[in-house]
């Protein structure tokens, strides 16, 4: 029996607002992968405790939720437009941080590289830690980060509509406490591996950003073709 086809895995990390999801998805289309929001999972986390009217602080609160996080949840859960709230923005990283919380999560991740929708050749994956902590031997790993006052501008056009009364400073401060948070925590902290690639999209649209993300991939796993050794002939045969 033929052994199975080792999946590709792109990991891809960065601060809040820094287009890595936009640039994962993207990429993750180019290249006809599974796309995974890892962070979507967490606020999902974040949004049930809440709904139960547990605290996101206490772990105890947070445990029973956890043993709900099974690979796959639907689409109605993780595409909860009540997960890009400030509500859930503010929640989301208490659960990151979280030791219990990065092993769930981390499980949910290893089961969708191992069987992505579709069944598809590889997977790519955003995140904070999946290229540190959850899959240290990803194919290729990027890191997307940008300005602050740029990636609070950014997250100031997406909330606006739903907050009137938003500043871009305020997102700024927000963004800032966020980084200093992901940054610090004692589990996983937010950082670049070692190997990965930095992007800064700061000035770049999204499609400057993908075309250099492809060309990276691109070139990290073509495949270099083996020559054939020549057959030798003998004489007689």
């Amino acid at each position: 029996m033929s052994e199975e086809k080792k999946k590709i895995i792109i990991a891809v990390d960065g601060p809040a607002a820094s287009g890595k999801g936009t640039f994962a998805k993207s990429l993750a289309k180019k290249l006809d992968y599974a796309y995974l929001d890892t962070g979507s999972i967490y606020r999902a986390i974040a949004h049930e405790v809440l709904e139960r009217g547990g605290d996101p602080e206490n772990i105890e609160d947070v445990k029973p939720v956890l043993q709900t996080i099974k690979y796959p949840l639907p689409d109605s859960v993780l595409k909860n437009p009540d997960l890009r709230t400030s509500r859930i923005e503010k929640a989301t990283p208490h659960i990151g941080a979280m030791k219990e919380a990065q092993e769930k999560v981390k499980t949910y991740q290893e089961a969708f590289v191992k069987n992505p929708p579709n069944n598809t050749d590889g997977a790519v994956l955003d995140g904070r830690d999946v290229g540190t902590s959850v899959f240290p031997n990803a194919n290729v790993k990027f890191y997307i980060t940008a300005s602050a006052k740029e990636r609070a501008k950014r997250r100031y056009q997406q909330q606006k509509a739903k907050n009137p009364g938003l500043t871009v400073e305020t997102v700024l401060k927000e963004i800032t406490l966020r980084d200093a948070h992901d940054m610090n925590r004692q589990f996983s902290p937010l950082r670049p591996a070692d190997d990965a690639h930095t992007i800064d999209t700061t000035h770049d649209t999204p499609d400057e950003a993908l075309e250099k993300g492809h060309k990276i991939v691109t070139s990290k796993l073509v495949d270099t073709p083996r020559k054939k050794p020549r057959k030798k002939w003998r004489f007689g045969r």
